[in-house]
């Protein structure tokens, strides 16, 4: 009975433990089913994100004309501010100004060493030593600038210095047009460049790049800050550079379309007005950094730029040409003039000698160059003008006077303006 009793219990203890070995494998089979499934739908769910971004890059409408917002105007109060000064450059090596023409850069020494405690008794025309030049000192004033900040100061002669190299700009103050004094400029004055050479009797100069100007790189310090209060604005205005209403009414819908309609107007052509929403209250420097953010299809009138001083032509995409017929030649008269020298012979009787002369030759040549008659069909794209153009087969200079023939007998579509 006991070892029938203890042969059950065996039994039933294999059973389960195989029972719960089949179970396990059961079970991780099962897990293995199921990642494997996961495996399937991620596969299948990427596959499928592929081909909606495949499709929208190859369905989606071409932007390749769309410019950012800030790439084409500027916002209404952000801008920079022009400073000026008068100062002096010392340092230099008898390349300063001149007695004659650089009279108040006496005046103007005297007046600093006189400031600096050195009263001076000499005739001033003794304190010319070429050694110093009379300048007028530029920068600009970027927005929201900081006391501190540096600047970069462009300095210009202003008599008849020869060149600034290794010049030294004394502390000159910068002032706006208010007359305030906003930075203060000092330092070595870089020119870009070189003089060198002995020059005078038998000598020669050699000079690199312009002489008369240079920079002080960051030699400008800021000294008063100039305060532009955008948190208490109410409504962010976009100044285009190039004003143009089909433009202006495309920036003020992309506006529209990215924060609600109504958003945005356009004014006329070169101003569009925006009101802050509601959730930028406080915030207006994410609302001016989203609205540069957005692209902008950019229209414009077609127009072609000539520069009759050097032949320069360029043609705006739209510019179009409507079917003509060209000819152009070019006139080339030639003269050209040959001494011939008579000599005649010695008579045979008596001691009279034949006189010797000169007599001119005048030639005269008129070439004209053969031109064609060539038919211009109308074109639709710029590639296509410029093929018409070039089949004339004239030269920068000549296409000038083609331009102006086409625009006054209104075969062509555009705006023409001369340099």
């Amino acid at each position: 009975m006991m070892s029938s009793g203890l042969d059950g219990l065996f039994a039933f203890l294999t059973g389960s433990i195989h029972s719960d070995e089949g179970a396990q494998c059961r079970l991780q089979y099962d897990v293995r089913r199921g990642y494997d499934r996961q495996e399937r739908m991620r596969s299948r769910f990427s596959l499928l994100i592929n081909m909606a971004v495949l499709a929208g890059t190859l369905f989606s409408p071409l932007t390749a004309d769309a410019v950012r917002i800030k790439d084409i105007g500027v916002i209404e109060g952000v801008r920079e501010n022009q400073l000026i000064g008068y100062g002096l450059v010392v340092g230099l090596d008898s390349t300063g100004d001149r007695v004659i023409g650089g009279q108040f850069t006496i005046q103007a020494m005297m007046s600093m060493l006189n400031k600096m405690g050195v009263n001076l008794v000499i005739d001033p025309i003794q304190l010319l030593t070429r050694n110093i030049a009379s300048v007028m000192v530029t920068a600009k004033l970027p927005p929201f600038s900081k006391p501190g900040m540096t600047l970069d100061a462009v300095v210009s002669s202003m008599a008849n210095a020869k060149s600034l190299q290794g010049g030294t700009l004394l502390l000159t103050p910068l002032k706006a047009a208010n007359q305030q004094v906003f930075a203060v400029a000092q330092g070595s004055v870089s020119i870009g460049g070189f003089l060198g050479g002995t020059g005078g009797a038998g000598g020669a100069t050699v000079a690199k790049n312009h002489q008369a100007a240079g920079v002080v790189p960051g030699g400008a310090i800021i000294e008063k800050e100039l305060l532009v209060n955008i948190d208490s604005w109410e409504t962010v205005s976009v100044l285009l550079r190039q004003p143009d209403f089909t433009t202006a009414i495309r920036t003020a819908e992309a506006i529209e379309g990215a924060f609600g309609k109504g958003s945005a107007s356009a004014v006329n052509a070169g101003y569009v007005k925006a009101t802050i929403p509601s959730a930028f209250q406080g915030r207006v420097v994410e609302y001016i950094a989203s609205i540069e953010g957005l692209d902008v299809a950019v229209d414009a009138v077609a127009k072609v730029v000539v520069n009759e001083r050097t032949g320069t032509v360029v043609l705006g995409e739209h510019v179009r040409i409507s079917t003509c017929a060209i000819s152009h030649g070019n006139l080339t008269i030639s003269v050209k003039n040959t001494l011939n020298v008579s000599q005649p012979s010695a008579p045979l009787i008596g001691s009279a000698a034949g006189q010797t002369t000169v007599t001119p030759d005048v030639q005269t040549e008129i070439k004209e160059q053969e031109s064609r008659l060539i038919v211009v069909d109308e074109t639709v794209t710029l590639g296509e003008v410029v093929r018409a153009l070039n089949a004339v087969g004239v030269t920068p200079r000549d296409l000038v006077a083609i331009l102006s023939a086409l625009r006054a007998s209104g075969s062509l579509q555009a705006n023409l303006e001369i340099i």
